[in-house]
């Protein structure tokens, strides 16, 4: 049987992390998930305890574990868990659990039975369902807006916690990527769009978190960094394209 690695993480979650987990847990468990699953909280650099809280976790599931960076970034954190692990696929969530997690198992299947090399979830396409303020959704869909113009492709939402990826793609993508924060999943999409792998949108129900670790003003700063850095770059095309 497949098995996918969740990867969730987390900065400064203490106050959420338990309750979370539990109930992603659950849920795994009460629909029946067709794959081997396997929890892996990468805590970077977590100041208050949200490392205790999740080492105690690893001690109570054995279907949980636990890495711990001690930088910053939530890009770096992905970095380390995705290319470390042994799963035939992994993913990862913001632990708000913001993304209904009826998603999960599309997300899953479209790596792992599908032939696909990346999905993502997208709050912006056919069949999704979002609660959010104006402002974000302003934000979100100029955004996406400016990709489209910069880079003419079809990606509907880059910036959603909610992603998988192969192993095999992982292994060839990830040590691409420059950034090791908020950047990070817009410059996976556009890595695989323009290399010539194959991704699939996953539409979602999608709640905005108020309690977020994001600095906005910061985000869209190293976003805009981001695009143009990417915009001169040239991308290697997939090598059995």
């Amino acid at each position: 049987m497949p098995q996918l690695d969740i990867v969730l993480p987390v900065y400064n979650e203490e106050h959420v992390l338990a309750g979370s987990v539990e109930k992603l847990r659950a849920y795994l468990q009460e629909h029946d998930f067709p794959y081997t699953w396997r929890i892996v909280i990468a805590d970077n650099a977590s100041t208050d305890g949200t490392l205790d809280a999740a080492c105690r976790l690893e001690d109570t599931y054995s279907d949980v574990s636990v890495i711990h960076l001690p930088e910053k970034g939530r890009g770096r954190a992905l970095r380390k868990a995705w290319l470390e692990s042994d799963a035939d696929a992994a993913c990862f969530m913001d632990i708000d659990l913001s993304t209904g997690l009826d998603g999960l198992l599309p997300l899953a299947r479209a790596v792992l039975d599908d032939g696909y090399d990346v999905a993502t979830g997208s709050r912006m396409t056919r069949g999704s369902q979002i609660e959010r303020s104006i402002g974000r959704e302003i934000t979100s869909r100029g955004f996406i807006l400016l990709i489209k113009l910069l880079f003419f492709v079809g990606l509907s939402d880059t910036q959603c916690g909610f992603k998988a990826i192969s192993r095999p793609t992982a292994h060839e993508l990830v040590p691409r990527i420059e950034n090791e924060e908020w950047f990070f999943d817009t410059e996976l999409l556009l890595l695989a769009v323009k290399g010539g792998y194959q991704v699939k949108d996953i539409p979602i129900r999608w709640v905005e978190d108020t309690d977020t670790r994001v600095n906005v003003f910061k985000t869209i700063l190293e976003d805009l960094a981001g695009l143009l850095r990417m915009r001169l770059k040239r991308i290697p095309q997939r090598e059995d394209h």
